[in-house]
């Protein structure tokens, strides 16, 4: 079946598939850097574990070490997926010239110059992430630590942080949504839950303290139900960050990551939830197993839910990203995957009638909802899918990977 016999399926639904192709190509996805080097960075030394939370499994070979690696690697995925791109940073990702360091609170704009021009160059916009894991000053809390040093080198890195990404958006052009998460919590049962909740959300409060534009900086605060080493109490649980946001709606929104919430519950449910209450909100996609496990995201049900509520509630309303990190297989075909299988479930959502589909809801006619939902789920969206790709110069399914293979045996297994 070729395009237009496609689209024609389509328009038998009240479908304008180009108009969702159009409407496509203008919804930005940051794809975030951590997948090229397991959340190593380049502030730290790359032979020590990760900790805050973060583990990255498997040793798959050709990860990137240098920052010019990880922006040769980057630059490869980004000529395989369609669609508008940011980047998304974390400050472990800082770039310091030979004999320089600094410390995370003591960061600055200028150590982001190298990805202020890669992003300059490729016509991307750029969010940002403060790093509070990883790192000898989790003692293992941070913002929410009883120790005044201690939270108070990581309340400076949050400000600095600020202006890092007050920075990026002025260079760029672009709002920069500057994500707040830590890992901070207990293994076991605490003997005080108040305290570092209490803590938290006064580091915090500190942190927002540091001017900034709010249309262009868009601090979000992330919450966790659980990690490894925190298994009984997170600090920043999806309560308190909900709540933070919610009174504190005119310097920050609310952001949720998929991946951050017990197996039975889903958030393509939450996003009109909270979109009832804020303005915008951020979200985290990534595909969770068991718990936060960011996996690599597929072309699933949840995933095409979230994105069907995104659409339906209003894109510009949504600052998307994407959050995992596969070392078990290629990374740059778990990065090409996960992108194109965002861009194909946003795709999905804007074939829907949802005008339709929303009178047949509020009409009670929901044998006609369920049996018209059935039959859009057998439309020819490949051929439309791979129209897309084509318009925006990229390869269509089927044509991409051999690439990866030969950029693999080419680059990645020389690395050593």
């Amino acid at each position: 079946m070729s395009y237009q016999e496609a689209k024609a399926k389509y328009a038998s639904y009240h479908v304008d598939a180009d108009a969702a192709l159009a409407r496509l190509k203008t919804i930005p996805v940051a794809l975030h850097c951590w997948q090229g080097d397991d959340v190593r960075g380049f502030d730290t030394d790359p032979a020590k574990p990760l900790t805050g939370g973060i583990q990255t499994t498997g040793n798959y070979p050709g990860r990137a070490r240098t920052p010019e690696e990880l922006m040769a690697d980057m630059d490869m995925v980004l000529k395989l997926c369609p669609g508008t791109k940011k980047l998304n940073l974390h400050a472990s990702y800082a770039i310091f010239e030979p004999g320089e360091w600094a410390d995370r609170d003591k960061l600055e704009p200028k150590h982001f110059q190298k990805w202020v021009d890669f992003c300059k160059e490729r016509g991307l916009g750029c969010d940002f992430n403060p790093t509070f894991f990883s790192h000898p000053k989790c003692d293992p809390l941070t913002l929410s630590s009883p120790n005044e040093e201690t939270r108070r080198f990581w309340i400076e890195h949050g400000k600095a942080c600020i202006r890092i990404s007050s920075y990026l958006a002025e260079q760029l052009g672009q709002p920069c949504v500057m994500n707040i998460w830590t890992g901070d919590g207990f293994k076991d049962i605490p003997g005080d839950r108040m305290g570092p909740r209490a803590r938290y959300r006064q580091s915090i409060d500190e942190i927002l303290s540091e001017p900034y534009d709010f249309k262009m900086v868009k601090p979000c605060v992330e919450s966790k139900v659980f990690g490894i080493g925190v298994e009984a109490y997170t600090a920043g649980s999806a309560e308190f960050a909900l709540s933070y946001a919610a009174f504190n709606k005119d310097k920050c929104i609310p952001l949720m990551d998929n991946g951050h919430y017990h197996p039975t519950e889903v958030v393509s449910d939450k996003i009109p939830a909270l979109l009832a209450f804020f303005p915008e909100i951020a979200l985290h996609v990534t595909r969770p197993i068991r718990w936060d496990s960011d996996h690599v995201v597929l072309f699933d049900d949840e995933t095409k839910e979230i994105c069907r509520e995104i659409i339906r509630c209003g894109v510009e309303r949504v600052n998307i990203a994407l959050d995992y990190f596969d070392a078990s297989i290629n990374r740059l075909s778990a990065w090409a995957t996960g992108f194109r299988n965002l861009q194909k479930s946003l795709l999905f959502a804007l074939l829907q009638p949802n005008d339709e589909l929303k009178t047949l809801q509020d009409k009670d006619n929901w044998t006609k909802l369920m049996v018209v939902q059935e039959e859009l789920k057998t439309l020819p969206f490949g051929e439309v899918w791979d129209e897309y790709c084509r318009q925006c110069g990229v390869p269509v399914d089927g044509e991409w990977y051999d690439t990866v293979k030969n950029y693999e045996k080419k680059v990645l297994e020389v690395r050593k």
